[in-house]
C-alpha cells in the first residue's frame, strides 16, 4: 500500500483535511486586540471584541487589501487603518467615512472556539464537527497547561503516525512489551488502544503490572489528521497529552503540545494539578527526546509494510477517507470556485461564531 501518491491525502503538501486547527493560545489575544495568523496557506485577522468573542476574518480589506491586522478593534467589529471603512463580526461593511454610508460588500469569516487554553479555527464550509478532545474527558472540566512549541521537518501525518508505530516502542524506547493496537472509526476521529498484556519475562513489567487490572493503558485519538491525543499511565492515574498540529509551508509541521487533567475541587486541588500537569510534561518530553531527531530527516514513504505497521495503514486509509481542502484556497479538493450570491446570503453562509468551550 503506498503511502502518498498524486491522489492520496496522506502526507500532501498540497491539501489538508477539512476540520478545527489551532491558531494561538487565548492568553495572546487580548479584549480589543487583533492578531496576523497565518493558517495552512491562508492569511487571517483574529480579534478579541469587547464582548470576549472571538472572531477571525480573511486577512485584508475589500477596499483596497490593506491588512486588516494593521487596524483596530471597536465593539465587537474592525476598522481598518488604511481607509477606515468598519466591517461587524459577521464581516459586513457597516461604515465608510468617505460615503457617509456603508457599501454593499462583507469579507469572509470563519468560526471559532475556544478550548484547553488555545483559539480554534474552523477550516471548511460544513458545519463544524467536535472539537478535539480526550476520549475518556469528553463530559469533563480540565485543567491545562501549554507546554511545548515546535516545527519538524515532516507532514502532520507522519509526525502522527510515530505514536502509533508498535515496533518504535520496542527499537526506539525500549519498552519490553509488544503493542497491539484495536482500532475504531469515529467519522472524523480514529482511536487506537493497546490491547496487550505480555512482557512477564520483563522484571519491569512485573514491577508495574499491579498497577494495571487489564493490559497497560496506552490510547491515541486521532482528529481530522492532524491533532493527536495520548492517554497513558496506571489505572489510578491517567496522564493526557494533545498533539495540536498545522501544516507549513512545504509540507513542514507546526506543533504545539497541550498537557490536560480533570479539574480537582478547592486550592489543594489546583496544587495538586499544577504537579500533575508539569509531571505529564516530563512524561511528554521522555518519549519525545528518544526519536524527535528523526523527524528533521525522514522522507517518509512506506514502500515495504510489514504486520507491525498495521495501525499506520489503518491511519492512512482513514485520513485517504476524509474530506481535504486546497492549501492556500480552502477550496474543496478540485471542486470548482464558488458562483457569487447575493450579499445578505454570501455573510450568513460565511458568519463566525465563536464558543467558548
Amino acid at each position: 500500500m503506498p503511502s502518498t501518491s498524486q491522489h492520496s491525502n496522506f502526507n500532501n503538501p498540497t491539501q489538508f483535511v477539512e476540520g478545527w486547527y489551532w491558531a494561538l493560545p487565548s492568553s495572546k489575544l487580548k479584549v480589543g486586540r487583533v492578531k496576523a495568523v497565518t493558517l495552512l496557506g491562508r492569511n487571517l485577522a483574529i480579534y478579541r471584541g469587547v464582548s470576549g468573542q472571538v472572531v477571525a476574518v480573511d486577512a485584508y480589506c475589500s477596499h483596497m487589501g490593506a491588512h486588516l491586522a494593521e487596524g483596530k478593534v471597536e465593539g465587537d467589529g474592525i476598522r481598518c487603518f488604511f481607509h477606515n471603512w468598519k466591517y461587524d463580526d459577521r464581516g459586513i461593511c457597516v461604515d465608510v467615512p468617505s460615503q457617509g454610508k456603508p457599501l454593499p460588500v462583507c469579507i469572509k469569516t470563519w468560526q471559532t472556539a475556544e478550548k484547553y487554553g488555545m483559539i480554534w479555527v474552523w477550516v471548511g464550509e460544513e458545519k463544524p464537527s467536535s472539537l478535539p478532545f480526550v476520549p475518556e474527558l469528553e463530559q469533563v472540566d480540565c485543567d491545562y497547561l501549554l507546554g511545548t512549541r515546535f516545527v519538524k521537518n515532516c507532514h502532520p501525518n507522519v509526525l502522527l503516525i510515530n505514536a502509533i508505530d508498535a515496533h518504535h516502542f520496542n527499537t526506539v524506547h525500549n519498552l519490553p512489551l509488544e503493542i497491539v493496537f484495536d482500532s475504531q472509526d469515529l467519522n472524523n476521529a480514529i482511536t487506537f488502544s493497546n490491547t496487550t498484556r505480555g512482557g512477564d519475562d520483563s522484571w519491569l513489567i512485573r514491577l508495574i503490572r499491579p498497577l494495571y487490572r487489564n493490559e497497560v493503558t496506552y490510547s491515541m485519538c486521532y482528529w481530522y489528521g492532524s491533532t493527536g491525543t495520548v492517554t497513558l499511565g496506571p489505572d489510578f492515574l491517567h496522564f493526557y497529552i494533545i498533539f495540536a498540529l498545522r501544516m507549513i509551508e512545504g509540507g513542514k509541521t507546526e506543533g504545539q503540545t497541550i498537557l490536560v487533567t480533570p479539574k480537582r475541587p478547592g486550592c489543594i486541588g489546583w496544587g495538586v494539578n499544577r504537579g500533575l500537569l508539569w509531571l505529564t510534561q516530563q512524561v511528554g518530553n521522555y518519549f519525545a527526546k528518544g526519536d524527535t531527531q528523526v523527524f528533521q530527516t525522514i522522507q517518509f514513504d512506506l514502500k515495504t509494510p510489514t504486520k507491525a505497521d498495521r495501525s499506520i495503514l489503518q491511519f492512512i486509509q482513514h485520513v485517504n477517507h476524509q474530506k481535504v481542502l486546497t492549501w492556500g484556497t480552502w477550496q474543496a479538493f478540485d471542486s470548482p470556485e464558488e458562483s457569487d450570491s447575493p450579499l445578505e446570503t454570501l455573510c450568513d453562509r460565511h458568519s463566525s461564531t465563536s464558543l467558548m468551550l
